[in-house]
């Protein structure tokens, strides 16, 4: 193996589990029996808006935040009760808390030496750790010398000389640009799939949590909604939270009376619209005929409907504001009295108070109770 390689073998990997954890501040919970099981050498990606509890989770299981109750355990170990420096992990700050008067070098290697590391594997590290994240030119410069990108890096490369069993990243693309952003984001990813660390990763930003994690987990007041791959939360969200949170814009929410004739089912919206449910669905709707609930639409299953289509499938709306992105035309319009976006080709020559008939791509209906918010299920669901 050569001196500026590092392969998944060189470093202890560990899964990690969140048993029942809870975090209070004053009697008032905001972390409530969190459980969460990440294997070994897993990128776990915690997702969610302000307030919703992922920062103050990766700050247990560092070990910056007592927990109230519960478990945390690393490999065979319980932790609860060590101190962040005997936990075995590493973590990477959104602010990067480099020392200012420190180069470079000094910076990536200051907990080795704290640790009394020999100085020749110092150097082997540093050599393997630099050369990986592409900053040798770097090691004699001070952090006011550094992009934020060159920042980043130091401060990555400073978690990973270590060789930690788990790796907690705490939102480290939050200062850069959406340019530098989308760079890091490629070499986060590259750089787990060289050294596979288990990994836990916070982020508001859907788009990182999807492009980044093996399984993503999204959180709202304290509480997991879901766990599941990228691409699971995108077809098949479990709640109305996920749905709307997942996809860049979000799904569309719009009340739906769900009712049955002799020809089949349908959902009536508002007193305009009336879609047909297409007997591969029949199973999810049925349960719900009465019932006025709630229909999910991903922007991207309305598309202009060709003449002659289906009344079933369509419906017709006015044009409130469009926003063409180049490669799309986002096209808002009210439905039900709700607000809605369609995701259109880019050519699509419309504008604000145009009357335009949209076709719905009736197998991607999501069909939610109101009631609990969840998604229903059933065994004919076609995502």
């Amino acid at each position: 193996m050569s001196r500026t390689s590092m392969t998944q073998e060189e470093l202890p990997l560990a899964d990690l589990s969140l048993r029942a954890l809870t975090k209070a501040y004053d009697g008032q919970q905001t972390v409530h029996g969190i459980d969460l099981e990440i294997t070994a050498g897993e990128f776990v990606v915690l997702v969610g808006p302000s307030g919703c509890g992922k920062s103050t989770t990766l700050r247990m299981i560092a070990g910056l935040e007592a927990i109230t109750s519960g478990e945390i355990r690393i490999a065979d170990r319980v932790v609860n009760d060590l101190e962040p420096g005997d936990r075995d992990i590493a973590m990477v700050f959104q602010n990067y808390a480099l020392f200012p008067h420190l180069t470079v070098a000094d910076n990536i290697t200051f907990g080795l030496k704290l640790r009394h590391t020999p100085k020749q594997e110092v150097s082997r590290r540093l050599e393997e750790t630099a050369a990986m994240l592409q900053i040798e030119a770097l090691l004699g410069r001070k952090p006011r010398q550094l992009s934020g990108g060159q920042r980043q890096r130091v401060a990555m490369a400073r978690a990973l000389i270590r060789r930690p069993r788990v790796f907690l990243f705490d939102e480290p693309l939050s200062n850069l640009d959406a340019k530098l952003r989308v760079q890091m984001r490629t070499e986060i990813k590259q750089l787990h799939a060289r050294v596979a660390t288990t990994t836990v990763y916070v982020t508001h930003d859907q788009v990182e949590a999807m492009t980044l994690a093996d399984r993503v987990v999204v959180m709202n007041k304290g509480r997991i909604e879901q766990v599941a791959s990228p691409q699971e939360l995108y077809l098949s969200p479990a709640t109305r939270f996920v749905a709307g949170f997942i996809g860049s814009p979000g799904m569309n929410f719009v009340p739906a009376a769900i009712e049955a004739s002799p020809v089949g089912l349908s959902a009536k919206i508002g007193a305009d619209h009336s879609l047909s449910i297409p007997d591969s669905r029949a199973g999810t709707f049925a349960d719900s005929v009465g019932r006025t609930m709630m229909l999910g639409i991903r922007p991207e299953h309305l598309k202009l409907a060709v003449p002659g289509a289906d009344s079933g499938r369509t419906i017709s709306v006015v044009i409130k504001l469009v926003e063409p992105l180049g490669m799309e035309t986002l096209v808002h319009f009210d439905l039900a009295a709700e607000p809605v976006v369609a995701r259109l080709e880019p050519d699509s020559r419309l504008a604000a108070g145009h009357k335009i008939d949209l076709s719905v791509n009736l197998d991607a209906l999501h069909l939610i109770d109101p009631e609990t918010e969840r998604v229903v299920r059933s065994a004919d669901r076609v995502d």
